[in-house]
């Protein structure tokens, strides 16, 4: 055939009509480089819906709304080009298949809908079929919507930091409350063993992602979440990838706040003068928490013993409760006393909250304790902002007082490999008795001059008295720890990866040692 009558029948199959076998026709459409594009009209829920196919579904929050659509009945599939524990042994638990790795094929039999993640490209070859074939479609945070916040009360956690943890303690403390919440958090909740639950209350608590939402829709995902409360906990510049300045996140937050009703609510830091200038913005009632005097939540009397964090909260000058936290550090005392506000409006007394709050059990990689050996505690921790390295390095001092605190620093994200926070890492390690720093791996989209520099880093903390070195890999850094760890040393290795298994791997070598 020849390729102009191949292109005829190639049409004619998109409008309807036979057309050639499906690998032909997809072959041909590469070989002559034409994309399909998504028919927005198609952006939308099928009133009548069987089986959805989600595309990177290996991603935490994908995998979550995997499972929780699969718990609501319907027929699930998934594909994803990385597949590996431990989501693909909790989709495999759920009974979730998945393809791998992504092909047009994928879509065939055709599901009634497919949900889009964040990380496919356009030119992804299940994205270009899903186009071809004019396939209902959604975005993650639309599909978390519209099959999941519809009809409840949405009270949404965002922020630079302590999202996730302030999430967690949020559906912790209603749980223990007997409200029966729903949520989807980007992390393991230790009191649930997982990061979604479907309950049948009326609360739904969700991690406000900022985070763009797909290739179709470059807004934040939590625009999308129907807040009736909200809780920003910090502001600053992240996600270099995607925010070209501090103005630019802004304006995403800005979009945040604007969402809750006139009678809803907003629980803002009012002590950071971002936080400040974007609650400055919003339409609903504003409650300010933190140290200082004039907020109408204060923090006071903050102390720690271990891991367990003792403080008072005061409403308006006013002593409203004390409370217990099974948590180190004063930054995650703010998180609770962001929930204490969100919970004491809902109508919550203060002896019901401090219950929900002493019940909190943490989440996973969040100042986790992986293990002991040979009296060296090992925490991994998914700190990787200048900021949070700071807060959970200050935490952990304060939790493990008089002990060695080693940090192991693995820069992996868009904004931590790039030169934009090369100065302020400098300043971030000052609770650390010992860093040791990963070389990053490169960016193909960055020129090498715009890059992090670990060797730098390193220069500028041995200028400031501190001991840190730098190497290649999670190999390196075990080899060279293994001689200098001693009884009761504390090993934080802070990471928002796998980190090449480097906290069993230690923990490994500590067993063989002894």
């Amino acid at each position: 055939m020849k390729a102009d009558d191949f292109a005829r029948q190639n049409l004619a199959d998109n409008l309807g009509e036979r057309g050639p076998p499906v690998n032909n026709r997809i072959q041909f459409r590469r070989k002559n480089n034409i994309m399909n594009e998504l028919d927005p009209q198609r952006n939308r829920r099928p009133e009548r819906i069987r089986h959805i196919h989600l595309l990177g579904v290996c991603g935490t929050g994908m995998a979550a709304l995997a499972g929780m659509l699969k718990k609501s009945g319907y027929e699930v599939t998934g594909s994803d080009n990385q597949v590996y524990p431990p989501m693909s042994d909790f989709l495999a638990q759920a009974g979730i298949a998945i393809k791998s790795p992504y092909a047009a094929e994928n879509l065939h039999p055709h599901p009634d809908l497919a949900i889009v993640g964040n990380v496919i490209s356009k030119n992804n070859p299940e994205a270009q079929e899903l186009a071809r074939l004019g396939i209902a479609y959604l975005s993650f945070p639309q599909a978390l919507a519209q099959f999941f916040i519809a009809g409840k009360k949405s009270l949404v956690v965002a922020g630079t930091h302590g999202k996730t943890t302030t999430a967690s303690i949020l559906a912790t403390a209603l749980n223990h409350a007997g409200l029966d919440p729903s949520f989807m958090i980007g992390g393991i909740v230790r009191e649930f063993g997982g990061n979604f639950r479907l309950g049948a209350g009326q609360c739904v608590v969700l991690e406000g992602d900022e985070y763009d939402t797909a290739f179709f829709d470059k807004g934040s995902k939590f625009l999308h979440y129907q807040p009736w409360a909200a809780i920003l906990t910090s502001l600053e510049f992240d996600h270099a990838d995607i925010f070209a300045d501090l103005q630019a996140v802004k304006n995403a937050f800005a979009g945040l706040v604007a969402l809750p009703p006139k009678d809803g609510l907003l629980v803002a830091h009012l002590d950071e003068p971002n936080v400040a200038e974007v609650a400055a913005k919003a339409d609903c009632r504003v409650l300010g928490y933190g140290l200082a005097p004039e907020r109408d939540w204060r923090l006071v009397d903050v102390r720690h013993e271990g891991n367990t964090s003792y403080f008072k909260a005061l409403y308006r000058g006013q002593l409203f409760g004390d409370f217990t936290l099974p948590a180190p550090g004063r930054h995650n005392c703010l998180n609770a006393l962001a929930v204490i506000a969100l919970l004491a409006d809902l109508g919550l007394d203060a002896a019901t909250i401090a219950a929900g709050l002493m019940a909190f059990a943490g989440v996973k990689r969040r100042q986790e304790v992986r293990g002991v050996e040979c009296g060296v505690t090992v925490i991994d921790d998914f700190a990787h902002h200048p900021t949070a390295v700071k807060e959970t390095l200050t935490a952990l001092k304060s939790a493990y007082v008089g002990q060695r605190l080693i940090a192991v620093f693995e820069p992996r994200t868009n904004s931590s490999r790039r030169a934009v926070f090369q100065n302020d890492y400098a300043k971030a390690f000052d609770e650390a008795d010992m860093i040791l720093l990963r070389q990053p791996l490169p960016l193909d989209t960055v020129a090498p001059e715009l890059m992090f520099s670990s060797k730098r880093l390193t220069d500028d903390l041995r200028q400031r008295g501190k001991n840190a070195r730098v190497f290649a890999d999670a190999t390196a850094m075990i080899a060279a720890l293994l001689p200098e760890l001693r009884q009761n040393d504390v090993v934080a290795i802070l990471s928002n990866g796998g980190f090449d298994g480097i906290h069993e791997r230690l923990l490994a070598a500590l067993r063989q040692r002894a």
